[in-house]
């Protein structure tokens, strides 16, 4: 494989030293990456309310541990170690905390005594549990869990240990909750293709279950995962009614159902996507979050009906996780900024006294950070929203090289939140452009559904128009553009230069995958499969459209430089059967046996995907070089034609 090299000591004269190309600055890179790469927030998970009225968060600062703020004022402290994983949830009374650990080996529910600050591990199924909820009484906790080769609902009992399985049947059931008296569970059972859904209610002890409410076409690629998108079925206080999250409008909005059956109804219809409802403590409301164009807001709404009410108005950011208190007075909820990560945030049920009750950023620090702009332009028939980053301090008549930067998924969306790799970028004197190509969630079913089953092609085509959007901006230099991205960033990284190759001078595809056909012998992600066939169809039935959508069949038509970037592969020791996956191998050879420009780079202690501050920084600089050495050299690029892209099903 081919590469060429450039020492960090020279990247800060890149910066000062190319006339017409930078900016005027004279930052250190390793110190700004350094920076941007400690960027974090100090809450790993949603904030929750104790049964005795205590505020917690979980955090990752100085190790795993549960952190409380006293909600009427006070620095966080931090209040029992060694509390990770996920789904934690409190018991209805006192102060034990459920949550799901891998300590032991498989992931197991634990419990956590605030009061004696011990933990003890509650089941030992060594199976795969992927949501819990205590009862009402505290006493029992109900989960969902992989063990005889089906999710099935299981029982546990809090103070033996105890475990009873509740349900067999071959369809994925998941995410059970209780009814406010104890005698009921409500719960969720999916298709085989995760797309259609039913809500089931049966004895608390198992039985026979029936269906109050049914969705269909919605795929969950969370379904067997901690965060599914279809969710926990939400029962209201009174034990009569139950949210659940629908498409069934074209938007992701959520709908009551009663239990006893009957139509459900929207319960605050909008063209937004809203997410991460709660019912108030006495049933009179709902809280919820609402996403337009990326900035979400917090709004209650009646439950009986009405107009929703924004009680978290957002000029730009991300509210999450809202919780209201026991008494229903206050809601916890967490806030992120383009320039400020997660903080937790309190504010009363009527919207009065907001309180931001955490701080994970200096001020001085944030100051430091780029506000980007948000901005639209046309591609075919759909207007694509982006996110802008200019460096700060460009010189008036200076032209600079750009980056297109693409987000994962594809079913997933930038958002008003931190940016490491687009701050740096921008910070070093490139402008770069992050946009929601056709495929983005957030913007409704059919324009999610909009780059099926066409992935790298049509969606390509927005990648495209983002390229000659700068073209057109006096501040770039249209003869020298770059692109990157992870996951499905990285995908159309590869999918950019093989299918469109006239159109970026360099690319680094991060954690991507370029053969579709080779993945189907490698892959041990049963979402991943999911998620092809639902889009594409199931392999073999549709391995034309596999083969189409894999860039390394292209790979001689690639003219740009490449630099493939992933992490080494690390597992879980309780997955033995899970690989390194050598997709970004794979492409790097292809590319090297037609003779291509390609640096390969691997990051230890690392899974497919790189997530350690330290690497995080080494792969900004690692881009950084890579950059400066294709796209702010002395030579002079041949200018680009009128790209295009092969619409769906054309051959070129």
């Amino acid at each position: 494989m081919r590469s060429i090299s450039i020492s960090l000591a020279a990247l800060v004269g890149a910066l000062t030293l190319a006339p017409g190309r930078a900016t005027a600055q004279a930052e250190n890179p390793a110190d700004v990456a350094r920076r941007l790469a400690g960027v974090s927030s100090m809450l790993a998970g949603d904030p929750f309310w104790t049964g005795d009225g205590r505020l917690l968060y979980p955090s990752s600062l100085g190790g795993p541990a549960l952190w409380g703020v006293d909600p009427d004022g006070g620095p966080p402290r931090r209040v029992i170690d060694g509390v990770g994983g996920s789904l934690l949830r409190a018991a209805p009374a006192g102060g034990l905390v459920a949550y799901l650990s891998n300590t032991s080996g498989n992931p197991e529910i634990w419990l956590a005594d605030l009061t004696s600050g011990t933990t003890r591990q509650l089941t030992r199924l060594g199976a795969r549990i992927n949501a819990l909820a205590f009862s009402p009484d505290g006493r029992s906790i109900a989960f969902s869990a992989l063990r005889y080769g089906q999710f099935d609902l299981w029982r546990v009992d809090v103070a033996s240990g105890a475990v009873s399985r509740l349900t067999d049947d071959p369809r994925y059931e998941t995410y059970p909750a209780w009814t406010p008296d104890g005698r009921q569970l409500v719960y969720v059972r999916s298709d085989d293709r995760w797309a259609d859904h039913e809500i089931l209610v049966m004895p608390a002890t198992g039985g026979t279950s029936r269906v109050i409410a049914t969705d269909r076409d919605l795929f969950d690629y969370g379904t067997i995962g901690t965060r599914a998108r279809f969710g926990y079925p939400l029962v209201s206080p009174d034990g009569r009614s139950v949210l659940f999250r629908s498409h069934r409008s074209g938007w992701l909005n959520y709908w009551v159902a009663g239990l006893d059956g009957g139509a459900p109804r929207a319960l605050a219809p909008e063209s937004a996507d809203q997410d991460d409802a709660a019912w108030s403590p006495d049933g009179r409301t709902v809280v919820f979050t609402s996403n337009r164009n990326g900035t979400v807001d917090l709004r209650t709404v009646p439950a009986a009906g009405g107009s929703p009410r924004v009680i978290v108005p957002v000029e730009r950011g991300v509210v999450s996780g809202p919780a209201w208190s026991r008494d229903g007075r206050r809601i916890a909820y967490a806030m992120a900024t383009p320039t400020r990560p997660q903080d937790l945030h309190l504010v009363a049920a009527d919207g009065s006294d907001p309180r931001r009750l955490t701080v994970s950023i200096d001020p001085s620090d944030e100051g430091r950070l780029i506000v980007p702009e948000k901005i639209e332009y046309r591609s075919d028939e759909f207007r694509i929203s982006a996110y802008l980053f200019r460096p700060p301090n460009l010189e008036p008549g200076v032209r600079v090289p750009a980056i297109v930067y693409a987000h994962g998924g594809p079913t997933g969306q930038f958002s008003d939140t931190y940016l490491a790799q687009p701050q740096f970028l921008a910070r070093m004197g490139f402008v770069v452009l992050a946009p929601n190509i056709r495929g983005s969630s957030g913007y409704g079913k059919t324009f999610e559904d909009a780059n099926n089953p066409c992935w790298t092609h049509c969606d390509l085509r927005d990648i495209v128009a983002a390229a000659a959007l700068l073209r057109r901006m006096p501040e770039v230099d249209g003869d020298r553009l770059g692109i990157t991205g992870i996951s499905y960033g990285g995908i159309i990284s590869m999918g950019a230069v093989a299918h469109a190759p006239e159109v970026f001078q360099a690319a680094i595809p991060q954690s991507g995958y370029a053969d579709w056909v080779s993945f189907q012998d490698y892959n041990t992600e049963l979402q991943h499969t999911k998620l092809l066939a639902y889009e594409w169809g199931p392999y073999p039935d549709s391995a034309a459209v596999y083969r189409r959508n894999s860039s390394i069949f292209s790979a001689d038509r690639v003219i740009a430089p490449v630099f493939l970037i992933h992490g080494e592969g690390r597992g879980d020791s309780w997955r033995p059967g899970v690989a390194p996956i050598p997709a970004s191998q794979e492409f790097a050879h292809a590319l090297d046996k037609q003779n291509k420009v390609v640096r390969y780079q691997v990051y230890p202690g690392e899974t497919y995907y790189v997530y350690g501050r330290q690497n995080v920084a080494r792969v900004m600089l690692d881009i950084l070089d890579f950059l400066n050495q294709y796209l702010r050299d002395d030579v002079v690029p041949t200018s680009p034609v009128d790209a295009s892209v092969n619409r769906p099903g054309e051959q070129r």
